[in-house]
Order: C-alpha cells, then sequence, then structure tokens
C-alpha cells in the first residue's frame, strides 16, 4: 500500500522542482540601421547557392555535403546525443531481468559402529528461476529533469550541424569564388603584358628610327617585366585556392579537376534581410545557444532533486525446487516486494556545491546567448553595408577602367604615330593596369559580402525543418 500511494502522489512530486532560472529576453532592434524599417524580407532558400549561376559551384557544395569531414563529425555528435536521449529515457522506466540457477551440493560423513565403519555421502541439487523488477521513483522530477536535458541536447545537436554545414557551403563557394578572382586577375596581367610588349615593340621602333631613346626602351621593357612577373604568383595562389577545395570536400588535392572561369559570368541573386524580429528563428548558432540553456536548467533542476530521498522500488517472483520436474509446480512458486530509500545526510556540501556549479554554468551560457543575439545583428548589419559598399566600389572601378582604359588608348596611338613621349604612355598603361586588377578584387569583394550576408541571415536554414526530427524523437519517448 505504501508503494501504491507514492505512485498516486509521483505526479504532483515531479513538479515539486520547477525552473527558477530567468528567461531569457534577448534585446531585438526595431529594424536594422542599413537598411528602412520598411525593407520587404528577400529570405534565401534552402539552395540559396543556386542563385549564383554555376554549375560547378553546385556540384563542388553537393559533394561537400556528403564528404565534408566536419558536416560527418557534426553528424555524429547528433547520433551520440540521440543515445544519451535514448539512456535518459531508459531511467523513467522499470528495468526486467530474467534469471536461473542450478545449485549442487555434496557431503560426506563417516560413522564408525564397533569395529566397521560407514561413510554416507549426501548430495542436494536446486533449481530456480525469476524475472526480477526494478525501478526508481522520479518523486522529486530528477529522472524527467534529465531527459529533458538529453532532449534539449540532442536539439542543440541538430543545430549545432546545421550551423556546420552553412560554415561548410559558405567556406566553399568562399574559395571558389577566390579562384575565379585569380582567375581573372591572371588574364588582366596576361592581357596588360600583351599591351605592353606591342607598345615596347613600337618604341623599339621609334629608337630604330632615332625619334625614341634607349632610356625610352629601358623603361617600357621594365614595364613588361614587371607585369610578366606578377602572372607566376597569381597562378599559384590559384592552385593552393582549387587544391584547397579538396579539404572542404574531403578529398585528396589530385582528385579535385576544376578549372575556374570568370566571376563575370556570375549573377548575383538579391537578398534583403527585412526586419531583425525574424532573424532569431533563421540562425542556427543562435538556435543552438537557446537549447543549451534548457540544457543548464534542466541540469539546476537535477542537481536541487539530489538534495531529496531518492526511493527504489524493487520486486522479484519466480520459482525455486530441489527438482527440476517440479520446478514449475505451485509449491514452488515465491514472490518478495521492497521498496529502498536513501537520503544524504552529510556531504561536505557537495551537493550545495553542485548546485551552484550549475547555476553558474547557465549564467555563462546566458550571456553566450545574448552574445549570439548581438552577433547576429551585428553579423546582418555588417553583410549589408559591406555589400552595399562593396556594390557602389564596383561602380565607381568600373567608371575608373572606362577612363584609363581610354587615356591608354589615345597614349598608345599617339606613341606609335610618334607625335607623343613614351612617359604619358607608360603612366597611362599603369593607370589601367592598375585598375583593371582592383576591378577583379572589388568585384570578388562584392561576391564575398554577399556571401557573408547569406551566412549572416542563416543561410537557407528553416528551424521547422530541422526541429521536427527532434520532435518526433522526443515524443518517441516522452
Amino acid at each position: 500500500m505504501r508503494a501504491i500511494r507514492l505512485l498516486l502522489v509521483l505526479p504532483l512530486a515531479a513538479c515539486a522542482l520547477a525552473s527558477t532560472m530567468p528567461a531569457p529576453a534577448p534585446e531585438i532592434p526595431p529594424a536594422y540601421r542599413a537598411t528602412a524599417g520598411s525593407a520587404r524580407a528577400v529570405w534565401p532558400g534552402a539552395a540559396w547557392w543556386r542563385g549564383f549561376g554555376s554549375g560547378t559551384l553546385d556540384g563542388l557544395i553537393e559533394a561537400a555535403q556528403g564528404g565534408n569531414f566536419d558536416i560527418q563529425a557534426a553528424l555524429a555528435r547528433v547520433r551520440q546525443a540521440d543515445a544519451q536521449l535514448a539512456l535518459a529515457g531508459v531511467a523513467l522506466l522499470p528495468g526486467v531481468s530474467v534469471g536461473g540457477s542450478e545449485q549442487w551440493s555434496q557431503s560426506s560423513q563417516r560413522r564408525v559402529s564397533g569395529q566397521i565403519a560407514r561413510t554416507t555421502t549426501t548430495q542436494t541439487r536446486s533449481f530456480s528461476t525469476s524475472p526480477t523488477i526494478g525501478w526508481e521513483l522520479d518523486l522529486w522530477g530528477k529522472l524527467r529533469a534529465g531527459q529533458e536535458a538529453a532532449a534539449a541536447g540532442a536539439l542543440a545537436s541538430r543545430f549545432d550541424q546545421e550551423a556546420v554545414a552553412l560554415t561548410v557551403v559558405t567556406s566553399v563557394a568562399s574559395t571558389w569564388f577566390q579562384a575565379l578572382a585569380l582567375q581573372d586577375r591572371a588574364a588582366v596581367a596576361r592581357r596588360n603584358l600583351g599591351d605592353a610588349e606591342m607598345i615596347l615593340r613600337a618604341i623599339q621602333a621609334r629608337e630604330a628610327a632615332g625619334t625614341a631613346s634607349a632610356l625610352d626602351v629601358a623603361q617600357q621593357a621594365a614595364l613588361v617585366a614587371g607585369v610578366r612577373a606578377t602572372i607566376p604568383g597569381l597562378q599559384s595562389q590559384l592552385e593552393q585556392q582549387v587544391t584547397a577545395l579538396g579539404l572542404l570536400l574531403g578529398r585528396p588535392p589530385a582528385a579535385i579537376d576544376v578549372r575556374p572561369g570568370t566571376l563575370a559570368a556570375l549573377t548575383l541573386p538579391e537578398i534583403a534581410p527585412g526586419l531583425p524580429s525574424a532573424l532569431l528563428a533563421r540562425r542556427p548558432d543562435v538556435a543552438e545557444a537557446e537549447a543549451q540553456l534548457v540544457v543548464a536548467d534542466a541540469n539546476i533542476r537535477v542537481a536541487r532533486a539530489a538534495f531529496f530521498p531518492s526511493v527504489q522500488l524493487s520486486g522479484a517472483a519466480g520459482w525455486q525446487s530441489l527438482a527440476l520436474g517440479t520446478l514449475f509446480g505451485p509449491g514452488s512458486l515465491f514472490a518478495n516486494v521492497a521498496l529502498v530509500g536513501s537520503q544524504a545526510v552529510f556531504d561536505n556540501g557537495r551537493l550545495s556545491a553542485q548546485v551552484e556549479l550549475n547555476r553558474g554554468r547557465y549564467d555563462e551560457i546566458l550571456a553566450q546567448y545574448r552574445k549570439a543575439v548581438v552577433q547576429a545583428f551585428t553579423d546582418v548589419e555588417n553583410g549589408v553595408r559591406g555589400y552595399q559598399f562593396a556594390t557602389e566600389q564596383e561602380r565607381l572601378t568600373i567608371e575608373a577602367v572606362r577612363v584609363a582604359q581610354l587615356a591608354a588608348d589615345i597614349a598608345s596611338e599617339q606613341v606609335r604615330a610618334g607625335t607623343s613621349d613614351v612617359v604619358r604612355a607608360l603612366q597611362a598603361q599603369t593607370t589601367l593596369f592598375q585598375d583593371l586588377d582592383t576591378l577583379a578584387q572589388v568585384r570578388l569583394a562584392r561576391f564575398q559580402a554577399l556571401l557573408s550576408l547569406y551566412k549572416a541571415m542563416g543561410g537557407g536554414w528553416s528551424k521547422d525543418d530541422v526541429a521536427a526530427p527532434a520532435v518526433r524523437l522526443f515524443q518517441g519517448v516522452l
């Protein structure tokens, strides 16, 4: 009857240790500084990288999603967290075990009667089999809190996996864009080399005709040599970016066989963050920090429940007999039930220290959560501003290239016609070469800024997509 009364108060007792920690209340700005408050949101889709219009990039990202080592490790952590949740659920349910035994014993006794000695041997065999049930009663909600911690940990592992996947995807795209930009810069250097060599030949012809000096030829030859020297360095950086893709894809460098094209062939998809209130549901790192808060809060309740008695209910029933043939007879049946409680009386402050430790851990994670929220808003602000300024810088650089190209063309014609000195031609060429190389780097900066904005907005991650399997998992245990 005592066990029955304990079971009746179990639902009420489990609520005795409710959470007392403050709920996170992040400060959410009404709008971003970089955008108007009425700006509409253009959220990226699940396969947001396809908006760049690069089939090669699509293939690289698909390969990375299946072969990247960091993603594989994150998925393994998800499996570990699921196993921890299953273990936590097991503690809430009774455990049943079945055992059986056979015992045999023999004893001898020697007796002397008159002149005769006799030895008597006695053999005894017994058989038994019984199922045993053990159950720790969760009177104070300790086991339930432990399961909640494991459930939140399983969810956090999924958010972590999504954050890792987002980082890998953006890293692949960033590396590919850098390779394309280096290819563009190398192409610019080769074009500039051809133009400089053409003007060198014109100056050499003028020297032969007596209208140019050896100094003019040497100056142009120095420009040609300088442009030619930049090409190997650019090619080396290009090869390093291509081989870096191997690690991101989980392949050795020799297995990467791609040939970069040009950034000019790609498109820049539209993206706009909208209101800050929608961001926190999109960032996997923020969602992971929030799940870790749930873990920390549940661990506090586990530590507080340790102050209360631990009660275990156990029972066994079975059969025991001296003969195997009568083992399962009515007369061989036995049963017993036990209710055992234990309570720490003096622990030198260990339990209090454990509660304080878990509270400190909660405060630490709460600070990390608030930082993650502010970091998310900061990343979006920087991403929007960076893309805006990079777009404006590219527009101005294109105009600078147009003007420099016009000046270089005029100077080249005048040099060939013998109506201009070489110094002006050198200045025009140098300006054009620098502006063309700058344009390739500014275009890369614009792509990188857009990529950073995608990452700041959580990419194509959807909270419902991640939470759905975890919710089904929890429902199977709770």
